[in-house]
């Protein structure tokens, strides 16, 4: 036994060692989930590639919050302590599966897969476990080995008015056979016409597979499964609460329109991620484990969009289209704004909104009427209207290996490592020509700064003026490649009544870009390799809990990470040049949390209060900016953010049959400095510095605030649960365009509206007067009541049948807000004077939380 110990360890350091050989930062660098958690992930995840999506769930087994706080305010798109989902991590059979340039974990990745996501492992951030050093935000550890799952046949079928109206899901798992074969194999099918999905205009189509083999050799297994989702479906957009009250429709939805008659979405996501992984597990001896796998993936993603060129923005909610771009209804800046004249161009454009359902939705016959007259064979002019499509796929493999080894009856030592490279292959392709004869590979957004036929007009000098053919990619072509290293251990120990664990980890990350298109705006500096960007991180954790006896325990953590930057935040502008981010630093994050827990046969309550605060974070946004008619690139740096709060759960056990159950928590999330900012603007190609004005910015698209109580009654089979969640404190995602330093106006003295004047030193080396400072945007909280009625029936020879209906939103309160973000336009120009009678301040974009909708869920088991 001693020599395979020996062994064990070697294979375990031998790959350490050459993961610690990574070379250090250049100088140039400047217990299981139940079903209805993922029913609900599923319907609120992807819904706008510009909003992001993330709905923790995190878990312990004597956590009462940390156990229900995903599912029950997934509705609401509720983030862990308001956390981005990078700083949750995610494995698979001890293997990482966050994305390696965004860091966060997509649940689709395993959408579908609700019969192989039940066995799982959950950690929270001061929690010791088995396969790494716990992240900020929790880990989770599924099992996918097949002689893990439930032997037998499950058949699933549900009905629903959610993202999907039908799904179907089957699954065979044959459980370990006396020659140590094991095998499983699952199929799922999710579907919604844009007819029958509850926002109208969007569809959903996705079959996802499961297959895995086993073989169990006395102290070893090997596993091997793969699994995949292709998809494919129909985007919402968010919109104004202008549009959605002249539509009376909270759900409406701008991506689609009538062609022919028929429903067109312009925002088609298509997903998919086949993987496979291998696993090795090694049981040494009766206190030592080692566990290897090895994963592979090709994800293929991509969403599309319409754009134009030398005609009007073709989308039915732009801003020149609304009443209010005719009638100041806010705040008049001159008499104009409200005369007569004006009030009767808003009546038109209401009237004209108001009259037709056609008239809202985008007017594909329009589209290719003019791109048909515009192609006609005396010109040589280019379409006006276009479907694009953006691609982010990737190809990536990754080994990960970990030993757990008990010391004694009290002590325990895990440690283990992984290593992973990734490429990341971002492209455009022009979709359709909606009619157009012809498209070139140019940029028009330079004409104005430079004439048309200058080499800055051309995406790609080595192919200059290339004509465009529906496949071709155009505008932008690159990859970002990224290689990550990781070491870990934990020592966990328990002394009496107190156990404890240190846990620390060190790691390399290395990133660069890979330019296939020599780009006008940057020649020298677009085609070919980046320079490499190289960072070592690491940190350790400290966790105790000490019980007090009589079901008292009172549980402390502290600690601190440098974690790299997301290679997606570390290019100044990725789309047009390899231009890594100015003084590109490492994340400090120090964490820290205090709780009390109590057991008893009749009440489990715990009451738990975390601190996080972060330096030197990066982050990065794309988006087209209206007052330059051109796309902005924008990296924030230096930026410094605080997270702390309250949480609590009680779980009360009334009868034996009947338990009241309640979370709650209240946090704050903000930023606690003004960032640096560099943006590039497409019609030059020339860097600009200013100060964005974030300090006090709230973080977005999460409800900061939240309460809930379950009134939960199982007995004989039976459960009923009638849940009342309450949701506050929602903020939306700000824009940096209405808060850059330099665009307020150079303090002059005195005070500004009576007001005491804020005054912050822009890049320009004057202190400009910041009273005028737009409020952050916010979405309205709310009370939603949902229920849960199922019945668990057993029948003879093992089988089983249950019935679930669960029931969301029954008071059908459509004033919740879920998210959304600010319009990237200003409202008034460097002097402080009104440049636009619309209001962009007050007209952010929103999504709001679903009606009154349900899911019927019949399975059986045989």
């Amino acid at each position: 036994m001693q020599k395979k110990l020996k062994l064990a360890v070697m294979v375990c350091f031998i790959a350490s060692t050459a993961f610690a050989q990574t070379p250090q930062k250049s100088e140039q660098e400047t217990t299981t989930v139940d079903e209805s958690a993922f029913t609900f992930t599923e319907s609120q995840l992807g819904e706008d590639d510009n909003v992001a999506q993330e709905v923790a769930i995190v878990g312990s087994g004597t956590n009462v919050y940390a156990r229900e706080v995903g599912f029950r305010f997934s509705p609401a798109r509720f983030r862990y302590r308001g956390l981005n989902s990078k700083y949750a991590e995610v494995y698979i059979n001890g293997n990482p599966v966050n994305d390696a340039e965004r860091g966060d974990f997509r649940y689709s990745f395993v959408g579908g897969l609700n019969n192989y996501t039940r066995g799982v492992e959950n950690s929270l951030p001061f929690e010791d476990n088995s396969f790494a050093m716990s992240a900020l935000g929790g880990s989770s550890n599924y099992n996918f080995r097949p002689s893990a799952q439930s032997a037998g046949h499950r058949l699933s079928l549900s009905g629903a008015n959610r993202n999907y109206t039908v799904r179907g899901m089957y699954s065979y798992n044959s459980g370990v056979s006396k020659k140590g074969w094991a095998f499983s194999a699952g199929l799922t099918y999710r579907w919604a016409s844009p007819s029958t999905a509850y926002v109208e205009g969007t569809f959903y189509n996705s079959l996802s597979y499961f297959l895995g083999v086993e073989k169990v050799l006395g102290d070893h297994s090997i596993s091997l499964v793969t699994w995949g989702n292709p998809t494919e479906r129909g985007g919402q957009a968010s919109s104004t609460d202008e549009m959605y009250w002249i539509a009376n429709n909270r759900f409406y939805n701008s991506a689609w329109g009538y062609q022919n008659g028929k429903k067109r979405n312009s925002r088609i996501i298509k997903d998919f991620a086949p993987s496979a992984l291998l696993t090795w597990d090694w049981k040494i001896n009766q206190s030592t484990q080692l566990t290897t796998s090895v994963l592979g993936k090709y994800a293929k993603y991509s969403s599309t969009r319409l754009n134009y060129d030398n005609s009007d923005n073709p989308q039915p909610d732009y801003y020149k289209r609304m009443p209010s771009y005719f009638y100041d209804v806010w705040e008049p800046y001159s008499d104009d704004d409200r005369s007569a004249t004006a009030y009767e161009k808003w009546k038109s454009a209401y009237d004209y909104l108001s009259s037709s359902k056609a008239n809202r939705q985008v007017n594909w016959d329009q589209m290719y009427f003019a791109n048909k007259q515009n192609s006609r064979p005396d010109n040589d002019r280019t379409a006006m209207y276009y479907l694009q499509a953006y691609h982010d796929d990737q190809l990536s493999l990754s080994i990960a290996s970990t030993m757990k080894k008990a010391l004694s009856k009290e002590s325990s030592l895990a440690f283990g490592f992984n290593l992973s490279t990734n490429k990341g292959f971002h492209y455009q392709t022009l979709e359709d020509l909606l009619g157009a004869a012809r498209f070139r590979n140019v940029n028009s957004y330079i004409i104005g700064t430079y004439t048309a036929d200058a080499p800055e007009a051309q995406f790609d000098l080595n192919h200059p003026n290339r004509e465009v053919k529906e496949g071709d990619r155009f505008g932008y072509d690159y990859n970002i490649l990224v290689n990550k290293g990781n070491i870990w251990a934990t020592y966990s120990k328990d002394l009496c009544n107190v156990h404890y664990f240190l846990s620390g980890r060190i790691g390399g990350v290395t990133m660069r870009r890979d330019g296939k298109m020599k780009n006008g705006l940057a020649p020298d500096n677009s085609y070919g390799k980046s320079g490499t960007a190289k960072f070592i991180e690491g940190g350790f954790k400290f966790g105790s809990h000490i019980n007090l006896g009589s079901g008292n325990v009172v549980t402390f953590g502290v600690g601190y990470e440098q974690k790299a930057p997301a290679a997606r935040n570390a290019f100044l502008a990725p789309q047009i040049n390899n231009d890594f981010v100015d003084n590109l630093k490492l994340e400090h994050i120090f964490s820290l949390e205090a709780g009390y827990q109590l057991q008893t046969s009749w009440l489990k309550a715990n009451l738990n209060g975390f601190f996080n605060r972060m330096l030197n974070l990066t982050e990065y946004s794309m988006f087209y900016y209206d007052t330059s008619h051109s796309f902005s690139y924008v990296s924030l740096t230096d930026i410094n953010k605080v997270y702390y709060g309250l949480e609590l759960g009680l779980n009360f056990k009334v009868t034996e049959d009947f338990n009241i159950k309640a979370l709650g928590t209240i946090s704050e999330a903000k930023y606690l400095n003004n960032a640096k900012a560099t943006y590039m603007l497409s019609d030059d190609g020339k860097y600009r510095q200013d100060i964005v004005v974030t300090r006090g910015i709230h973080e977005g698209s999460t409800p900061l605030a939240a309460a809930s109580i379950d009134l939960s009654y199982h007995k004989k089979g039976w459960f009923i649960d009638l849940i009342g969640n309450y949701y506050d404190r929602i903020y939306l995602y700000y824009t940096p365009v209405t808060r850059y330093a330099n665009d307020f106006p150079v303090y002059a003295g005195g005070e500004y509206g009576g007001k005491a004047v804020t005054t912050v030193t822009g890049t320009d080396g004057q202190e400009h007067n910041i009273s005028s400072l737009p409020e952050q945007a916010k979405g309205k909280g709310g009370f939603m009541l949902d229920a849960s009625i199922g019945k668990s029936i057993y029948l003879h020879k093992g089988r089983s049948m249950s019935i679930n209906l669960m029931l969301t939103n029954i008071l059908n309160n459509r004033s919740i807000c879920t998210g959304g973000m600010e319009q990237n336009r200003r409202d008034i120009d460097e002097t402080g004077e009104a440049i636009r009678t619309y209001s962009f301040a007050n007209s952010p974009r929103r999504f709001y939380a679903y009606g009154f909708n349900g899911m019927l869920n019949i399975t059986y088991k045989f």
